[in-house]
């Protein structure tokens, strides 16, 4: 089953001033519909509820409380179901079921897990899933933070084959389009290079919360897991199946083709991390070049406030992210044993819970 996951961003979608695009739900659905004629099953994460939610409400602007955000999005999400379900149903037959996550449910591996399984029933069943952050729940410690995040972690829940981002711009530009008229789209590069967050200015609209950054960003975390994303401009009419057509569209950053370990792309993209370990030299080379586990003699210096099996960051001297994993001792036993040899950790702490401070199978290289 080849997988695309369609992320629509808000000002596509809904403006607080005007009522829901319906004209361009009509535009996506057509390609869409032509799409699963051609064998590809369509997920779609869509923004805009909090901006049709202000609509409806007769509100002048976003509001900045929280209480007020999540009461507008309660009122659009509604809105914005109903005219999807409209419009896929009624002239294409096409089902669509609403999916609202937090981070929290796809930070705990049995929720993630049963998310994946809901999903991919869904599709089996040729219903198109319609995924968006429940802002009307969210707190700023279980948030996502943006859809564009949300939508690649969609990809790696899901394996899916590419990730398109539509938003109102034709592409990731070598500077803002809308100040130098000489701005060049970049036609392609690859997902993991560093040098494209230079090219991102801006944070989005009024009404959204992400700009090229977090689509910067969110093209990183799918490329773990083989996806490849592709930043077009939603208003065009035909961008979807000349995608499909292996037409140039808007930007592609392009993703390792080797499939990485599931599990781990799963702890790199999705857990947050409760603490930082700083690795000498010896413990760098050891985990990078030749793959094995990180033992506490390796060790410099713990910080955060972390448990046994929560996700830490390993980093170098200089503070530079190395790689990720989870750690099998909790704060105050990890201080206790750092620098020290395995033999040595029961003489230490008066138990031993694993010889390794974080197995090799259970860690991901950044």
């Amino acid at each position: 089953m080849k997988i695309w996951i369609i992320k629509i961003g808000s000002s596509l979608i809904a403006k607080a001033d005007l009522p829901i695009n319906i004209k361009n739900i009509q535009k996506w659905a057509g390609q869409i519909d032509k799409l699963r004629d051609y064998g590809i099953s369509v997920v779609l994460v869509s923004s805009g509820a909090i901006s049709a939610g202000v609509q409806k409400l007769n509100w002048q602007k976003r509001p900045h409380r929280v209480h007020k955000l999540q009461a507008a999005a309660a009122v659009g999400q509604t809105a914005l179901i109903q005219n999807y379900e409209s419009v896929f149903y009624d002239k294409y037959k096409i089902r669509t079921a609403q999916i609202l996550l937090t981070h929290q449910d796809l930070s705990n591996r049995k929720s993630y897990l049963n998310a994946k399984r809901t999903i991919q029933t869904l599709l089996d069943f040729n219903v198109m899933p319609i995924i968006n952050e429940n802002d009307t729940v969210a707190t700023s410690e279980i948030r996502f933070g943006d859809n564009d995040t949300l939508a690649a972690l969609s990809a790696n829940l899901l394996q899916a084959e590419k990730l398109i981002i539509m938003t109102d711009q034709d592409g990731l530009f070598d500077d803002n389009p809308q100040n130098n008229p000489n701005a060049k789209l970049i036609k392609t590069a690859d997902a993991n290079d560093k040098n494209l967050l230079k090219y991102a200015t801006g944070r989005g609209s009024e009404f959204s919360t992400g700009g090229m950054m977090t689509k910067i960003t969110a093209a990183t975390k799918a490329a773990n897991s083989g996806c490849m994303t592709i930043i077009c401009n939603g208003n065009n009419e035909t961008a979807l199946l000349d995608i499909y057509n292996n037409k140039q569209v808007g930007t592609t950053l392009k993703a390792d083709k080797k499939q990485k370990n599931a599990f781990k792309v799963f702890i790199k993209n999705n857990l947050k991390a409760q603490g930082k370990i700083i690795l000498d030299s010896g413990a760098i080379e050891v985990i990078t070049k030749s793959g094995k586990s990180l033992l506490p003699v390796g060790v410099l210096q713990a910080t955060g406030d972390f448990q046994r099996g929560d996700l830490v960051v390993c980093c170098d001297e200089k503070n530079t992210e190395i790689a990720c994993g989870l750690i099998n001792y909790n704060i105050d036993d990890t201080r206790k044993i750092i620098g020290r040899i395995s033999s040595e950790i029961e003489k230490h702490l008066g138990y031993i819970a694993e010889n390794e401070l974080i197995h090799r199978d259970n860690m991901s290289l950044i």
